[in-house]
């Protein structure tokens, strides 16, 4: 899918995409989505090249691990689609609402709504959210229109949301000569809802678990993700691996992969994707917290 200049991570370069037979561009416009009030109008996928680095990462990783390159580039497939069930986001009121929540202190992803709220009905996330707090956002000035619900399921409904927009995108992908496999869509998942993969086989959940880690690494240097997804104002490494530690802590993340992560890490394997994801180069300080990250 992706080439590689290193033999130990044939599958990728980190330091530049080169495309082969199935073009990254067909892939990302399956996150293009249809207006819903503007017809003919056509919401462009957000943030088009977070997908392609996490891809980027994650077959990195997947190949340090010993990953065989037909499930590397089947794998890669995921990666690059990992935020289809966010195709539609609206920027704006998507901002709104989720920094709203976090300002209340709100759980905002379904495993930790349902720590929060254990009688809450599984799948039903997003409208337990809707109940309980509809009044207080109309109050706030975000009322909640058909619409703004998309963007609350986007989050606390994201299960359902990507097997919607999975099913709508099945011609196109096949078309592709995709062969397209549940795994993928499990893969796809895990960060949200670790237990729809408690009894998947190991290697699916190494998989997922890369792209939890490769996702949220990049994430926490995406500048503009930074501002418009998370309310973030700066973007530091130190965060970064200080949330990836937590989710190792509860189970998300193993040793395993978070070794690999560090040791491509300190080997400098990342340095170029952190600096597209941040739009500036890595300072003196932060490429040597990179090369420390093995010690």
């Amino acid at each position: 899918f992706f080439s590689s200049r290193r033999r130990h991570t044939r599958y990728i370069s980190v330091t530049g995409v080169q495309t082969c037979a199935l073009p990254i561009c067909r892939l990302q416009r399956l996150y293009d989505y249809p207006h819903p009030t503007i017809p003919r109008r056509i919401i462009r996928g957000y943030d088009r090249p977070h997908a392609v680095r996490t891809a980027r990462m994650c077959a990195a990783v997947a190949a340090a691990l010993g990953h065989d390159s037909a499930r590397v580039r089947q794998y890669q497939i995921a990666c690059v689609l990992h935020d289809l069930g966010r195709a539609g986001l609206d920027r704006a009121l998507f901002g709104k609402i989720w920094s709203w929540a976090k300002a209340q202190g709100i759980p905002t992803r379904p495993r930790e709504w349902r720590a929060r709220h254990p009688e809450t009905r599984y799948g039903r996330e997003t409208e337990a959210f809707l109940r309980r707090y509809r009044g207080d956002l109309d109050a706030a000035g975000i009322p909640m229109t058909p619409w703004a619900k998309e963007q609350v399921e986007m989050r606390l409904g994201y299960s359902r949301r990507l097997s919607r927009r999975l099913r709508t995108v099945r011609g196109e992908i096949k078309g592709m000569g995709v062969r397209w496999e549940p795994w993928m869509q499990r893969v796809m998942l895990y960060y949200y809802y670790p237990e729809k993969l408690a009894e998947a086989p190991a290697w699916v959940k190494q998989l997922a678990e890369i792209l939890v880690a490769c996702e949220q690494f990049e994430a926490y240097s995406n500048q503009q993700r930074g501002r418009d997804y998370y309310v973030r104002k700066k973007e530091t490494l130190a965060d970064a691996f200080a949330y990836l530690e937590t989710l190792q802590r509860e189970g998300i993340l193993s040793r395993t992969v978070m070794s690999a992560l560090r040791g491509l890490a300190a080997a400098g394997e990342f340095d170029r994707v952190l600096e597209e994801a941040r739009g500036c180069r890595l300072s003196p300080a932060e490429r040597k917290f990179l090369r420390r990250m093995e010690h």
